[in-house]
């Protein structure tokens, strides 16, 4: 199989150019037309045809197709489900606010981490995306909508630190001044624990918004929801989380869906403010989003109203994620899930 062009920096498509006899100048035409979201080296026109003939023929232009696209009526959310190179499915989201508009993305096929709550896990891994191939989100999302992204966040289908070497590679491309230039302050990405690759993370000293998605505050109910913490447990986490901070200065934020007789009590939220203490952390709390082949339900709004009081009186800042594209099945995996089970894949 051929490599993706969309995985090479700059530079080392200078190089791999070089090679082809090609000037300097040539690489940062093709990259420029990358990064727009090209379909086909043929559409590269202001290239030679010999030139994009050699593209052709040692590298893979991946392009996805967008089998569903889903618009909310409430909000303008937009829910893309694109079909990859090799028939596998990824979802995208599109959210607007008034700071801008961020797209939420995906880094795996599925995903191993096998958390109770969450469609995207159901199946289980299929494969890992490439870092062309994030990058494909952005570009042909911005592409298809015509609204110009400010933001993103690596929270879609999938584990991004278990994907770890080809997220940092993304995160490179797309901070590439001469490509979508989206300055790493702008991007968030969200784990749900993988301690290694949290301190490998923390000694880079990215600017990038840390984001953990914690769910509960003792072992117990965590190792029950979440497999992960039975590897790395909640301590073992948050002092990673420490270092993080210490490293890099960014302050964590926590996400935490509010699950009905699980995680929503007041001793809950006791426990995780004795856990938060001393920690620059924002707990966001998430309306849970009930998926069909799960028994966990959502906490009503006056519980999680009493939980995020408990919080502030003690200090922690703390907010309920605005609910968007709930008329669109917008909450991670089910669009995907709902596909494969209509097209028995």
């Amino acid at each position: 199989m051929k490599p993706e062009i969309k995985n090479l920096t700059l530079p080392e498509l200078e190089a791999a150019l070089k090679e082809l006899g090609e000037p300097k100048f040539r690489a940062k035409q093709v990259y420029t037309w990358l990064h727009r979201g090209v379909g086909d080296f043929s559409e590269m026109t202001n290239l030679s045809l010999s030139l994009r003939e050699k593209l052709s023929e040692r590298w893979l232009l991946t392009c996805p197709v967008p089998v569903r696209k889903l618009i909310s009526e409430s909000d303008g959310t937009i829910k893309y489900l694109w079909r990859l190179w090799d028939g596998n499915c990824v979802e995208t989201v599109l959210m607007r606010y008034h700071h801008g508009n961020t797209v939420c993305i995906s880094s795996e096929v599925g995903c191993p981490m096998g958390c109770a709550f969450c469609a995207s896990t159901i199946g289980g891994l299929v494969r890992r995306l490439s870092a062309g191939e994030m990058l494909d989100e952005v570009v042909f999302t911005q592409k298809d909508s015509g609204l110009e992204i400010s933001n993103i966040v690596l929270m879609g289908i999938g584990e991004p630190l278990d994907n770890y070497d080809s997220v940092l590679r993304f995160l490179e491309l797309v901070n590439s001044p001469e490509g979508v230039n989206i300055g790493m302050r702008h991007i968030s990405l969200s784990t749900c624990g993988v301690v290694p690759r949290v301190l490998e993370l923390a000694q880079r000293g990215l600017q990038l918004t840390l984001s953990v998605s914690l769910h509960a505050p003792d072992d117990e109910t965590r190792s029950r929801i979440m497999p992960v913490n039975r590897r790395w447990n909640v301590e073992t986490l948050l002092d990673a989380c420490c270092a993080y901070f210490q490293a890099t200065g960014r302050r964590i934020s926590f996400e935490y869906a509010m699950i009905r007789n699980v995680n929503d009590t007041e001793d809950a939220a006791r426990l995780l403010i004795r856990r938060l203490h001393g920690l620059p952390a924002h707990v966001n709390l998430i309306p849970l989003n009930h998926v069909e082949e799960s028994p966990l339900e959502p906490s009503d709004r006056q519980t999680v109203r009493r939980f995020q009081q408990q919080l502030e009186q003690a200090g922690i800042p703390c907010t309920v994620r605005r609910t968007l594209g709930s008329d669109i099945d917008a909450s991670c995996g089910q669009l995907r899930r709902k596909y494969r089970v209509e097209h028995n894949a």
